[in-house]
């Protein structure tokens, strides 16, 4: 790919949400500062607390003046934290918003990166693009998050990553722990949508951005660390009963059913019904064919 630096200094607003992470979230702005006074333009951040009990808040704005630090209730969670953030970066006068997440160890020149690999992608197909930085895990270095396709078109919502060490890649989803998106494709997609509790915004972002006409790239290499989050004690952990699995399917970490019924319906076309139900249907039935053979053995 040809490089391509941006002809001026560019106006950047990171955005971000945190509850209860406070060496994450000021170990992160750190970095974030770093890599834009590496970039040569000015750190400016928008962050959403929401509600953290172990002084994230007071933290951020004594060593990060910078900041402008929103406060929460506790209920907003990832999604909802982030749509009050971004309403509130979209009021400035920036070229970008980066969707950032608190746990994401960024590399010193990320943004630098990321700003280059966008404006090359951007004279290549002539318009701007939203552009997915891939983080690894520290200790194995393995893709953790970052981009994803959907390869068969009956199953839509299955995603596999993709990921090149120095070839951008055209994604369909996205996971939103760094994210680069110019405020042209902002002002024409909007915000996150607010109905989405916790997750699937992101993903939704992206769905709806193709759907405007601009495409997704997954920048080359690696931009940050960031472990994946584990499945153990999630709906996901089949050690659990199945009562306990459902009670976490329903929560808002989980497969909340208003969320993912708004998903579907906007993504799934004509069978979107069916791509809602097929979770739950999944889950209770894996759960009864995994202990109907213990049952028949015990009689």
């Amino acid at each position: 790919m040809i490089k391509t630096v941006p002809s001026k200094p560019v106006g950047l607003i990171v955005v971000m949400t945190s509850f209860n992470r406070r060496a994450a979230t000021l170990a992160c702005l750190r970095r974030f500062e770093g890599a834009t006074r590496q970039a040569g333009i000015e750190p400016n951040a928008v962050l959403m607390d929401d509600g953290s009990t172990d002084g994230t808040a007071a933290a951020v704005r004594e060593q990060y003046p910078w900041v402008d630090v929103m406060a929460g209730d506790g209920s907003l969670f990832w999604n909802r934290g982030m749509h009050h953030a971004q309403a509130r970066a979209i009021e400035r006068d920036a070229d970008y918003i980066l969707w950032l997440n608190d746990d994401t160890e960024l590399m010193s020149d990320s943004i630098a990166r990321l700003l280059e690999t966008e404006c090359a992608l951007r004279h290549k197909h002539g318009q701007p693009v939203v552009v997915v930085g891939s983080t690894a895990d520290r200790k194995t270095g393995r893709l953790t998050y970052g981009g994803h396709i959907a390869p068969k078109r009956w199953k839509p919502f299955t995603y596999q990553s993709v990921w090149h060490e120095s070839e951008p890649v055209e994604c369909h989803a996205m996971n939103g722990n760094v994210v680069l998106i110019p405020m042209q494709i902002v002002r024409v997609v909007g915000n996150l949508d607010p109905v989405f509790e916790h997750a699937m915004g992101d993903t939704d972002y992206a769905l709806r951005t193709r759907a405007k006409g601009y495409r997704v790239f997954v920048a080359p290499g690696f931009f940050g660390h960031c472990s994946n989050n584990p499945a153990s004690g999630t709906y996901l952990d089949a050690s659990l009963p199945l009562s306990a699995r459902w009670r976490k399917m329903m929560s808002r970490k989980g497969l909340p059913p208003r969320s993912w019924e708004h998903f579907t319906r906007r993504h799934g076309g004509l069978a979107w019904l069916v791509y809602f139900a097929w979770p739950y249907f999944k889950l209770v039935v894996g759960e009864i064919r995994r202990i109907k053979p213990g049952v028949l053995r015990k009689r």
